[in-house]
């Protein structure tokens, strides 16, 4: 999904328990998140849906199995009670700029990071990125994502059954995330809200748009 000149690679949705959470999305939305695997080196692990145009809801819980990375873990991770929108990513073709632009928003961002992983059809992921913190429990401000180009995209092995149509993002002080869009070329304006908030809508396989936040 194009935003502003950016398109959006993923939504984080940080769960407290993983299997139930896709039980539930698959009666929301009608299609089962297909297991993703586990960032060893997070302590993390995931499921996946897509969302189209090479758009996915990556569902990501605590790895109970890993006794080597413990709290806190990254994209507030540890911090959900319940099912919440924590991180987004947009693709980037040029991590270095990118990485000047959240150093200046926010100095603990923009650690670059390379990692992989097998998938369990057999496909190899690769990727850099510029890390998410493990704290605040929600961030407005986007991670990148550069796949490599002899990598598929997560996207490639999924059904394309539910379809992103919206992302919105609410702020008690909008001006300080939104000068951050602007100079990243995210054409979204974020609302005042009570508390800081990512939601999305998304067409569903019955046609119905059911909003997730």
């Amino acid at each position: 999904m194009k935003i502003g000149e950016r398109h959006i690679d993923h939504i984080v949705y940080a769960v407290p328990n993983l299997e139930r959470a896709c039980t539930d999305l698959e009666l929301s939305l009608g299609v089962m998140p297909s297991f993703g695997g586990y960032h060893k080196t997070k302590g993390t692990k995931n499921a996946l849906l897509n969302l189209g145009n090479d758009c996915y809801l990556e569902i990501l819980a605590v790895d109970e199995s890993n006794k080597t990375i413990t709290s806190p873990r990254w994209m507030g991770v540890d911090l959900v009670e319940e099912p919440r929108i924590t991180r987004w990513a947009i693709k980037s073709q040029n991590l270095k700029s990118d990485q000047e632009l959240l150093q200046q928003y926010n100095p603990e961002m923009g650690e670059i990071f390379g990692g992989s992983r097998q998938t369990p059809s057999g496909d190899l992921l690769e990727w850099e990125m510029i890390l998410p913190l493990a704290n605040p429990e929600i961030e407005l401000a986007p991670f990148m994502v550069n796949w490599a180009a002899n990598s598929i995209h997560p996207t490639e092995n999924l059904d394309a059954e539910c379809l992103l149509v919206a992302i919105e993002f609410g702020h008690q002080t909008p001006d300080s995330s939104q000068g951050l869009f602007k100079k990243l070329s995210i054409d979204q304006s974020i609302k005042s809200a009570a508390e800081i908030e990512i939601s999305i809508r998304i067409r569903t396989t019955s046609g119905d748009i059911m909003t997730l936040r």
